[in-house]
């Protein structure tokens, strides 16, 4: 941090909160912390109740620790958010790595975050079985607080920004993400339960069709057209994975939809018989 003091004491520089979510990631989350020392000006560490020694690690690090019982992503995120000092604020994840190219970008545009309303965006690279992915995702990473809420969804929770509104930044988001087959089935297992939720709680129909057609064209958009053929076995794994994946969210959401109904039906017989004078008693 010392080495950019003269940058962040300057006239027109804009200090930033890296606020991170965690929970039993003691093994990853220094890593983490150590890659976005160059253009931090503190460290926000949410933890939601970690068995492990991720508090004392993130607080022996120098970070702000606080502990919240686990209320969801979004909401996690956004508590992290509203205990930053500053407004211009960095998102990261304990499994996720600033390239030495990305933090020195953002070190360098910190003087100039003059319009609040710009939110930055990054280039995110994940891993699987060993292997590096080559195809990855743009994600709004920072961002004024005092311009753009966090998206309320139970998944895929991020800053809240139109496409317009994006700058992109240079360098890579390093995800390591994959720890092994039990843990990834394991998070695919959740995720599709609050993708499902989602799209029940939304008033979205389940359809038939997109069951039959988004799994198979999954595969073909991340085998051949994402050209993770490239990748051998890793690429072939990411590319079923994710063919389960749409799968567990069609059939989640289709578990939903037919349970709701069929509770509304239940709910609505008592009241029905009760009008015709089927039952002894009425409810007052």
């Amino acid at each position: 941090m010392d080495s950019v003091k003269g940058v962040l004491g300057g006239p027109g520089s804009y200090p930033i909160s890296v606020v991170i979510i965690a929970q039993d990631d003691e093994v990853r989350i220094a890593k983490a912390i150590a890659s976005c020392r160059r253009f931090a000006d503190e460290v926000v560490v949410i933890d939601g109740g970690s068995k492990d020694g991720t508090v004392r690690l993130a607080e022996s690090l120098g970070c702000r620790v606080f502990v919240n019982p686990w209320p969801g992503y979004a909401k996690q995120r956004e508590f992290g958010v509203e205990r930053a000092v500053h407004d211009w604020v960095f998102l990261i994840d304990t499994d996720e790595v600033v390239s030495e190219e990305l933090a020195e970008d953002i070190l360098q545009r910190k003087p100039g975050l003059t319009d609040r309303t710009t939110a930055y965006s990054l280039y995110r690279i994940g891993d699987f079985l060993g292997r590096w992915l080559d195809k990855g995702e743009y994600l709004v990473r920072l961002y004024n607080r005092k311009a753009y809420g966090i998206r309320n969804s139970l998944v895929h929770e991020m800053p809240d920004v139109e496409e317009e509104r994006m700058v992109r930044l240079n360098g890579v988001l390093w995800h390591h993400g994959f720890r092994s087959i039990n843990d990834h089935v394991a998070r695919f297992n959740k995720y599709t339960d609050l993708e499902a939720q989602t799209a029940y709680a939304s008033g979205k129909p389940f359809k038939l069709s997109r069951l039959l057609v988004r799994p198979p064209a999954r595969f073909v958009q991340k085998y051949v057209v994402q050209g993770l053929f490239k990748k051998g076995m890793s690429g072939f794994a990411v590319s079923v994975f994710w063919v389960m994946y749409e799968f567990m969210v069609g059939f989640k959401h289709y578990e939903l939809v037919k349970s709701g109904k069929a509770t509304r039906e239940n709910a609505a017989v008592p009241a029905e018989k009760e009008s015709k004078g089927e039952r002894g008693y009425a409810v007052q």
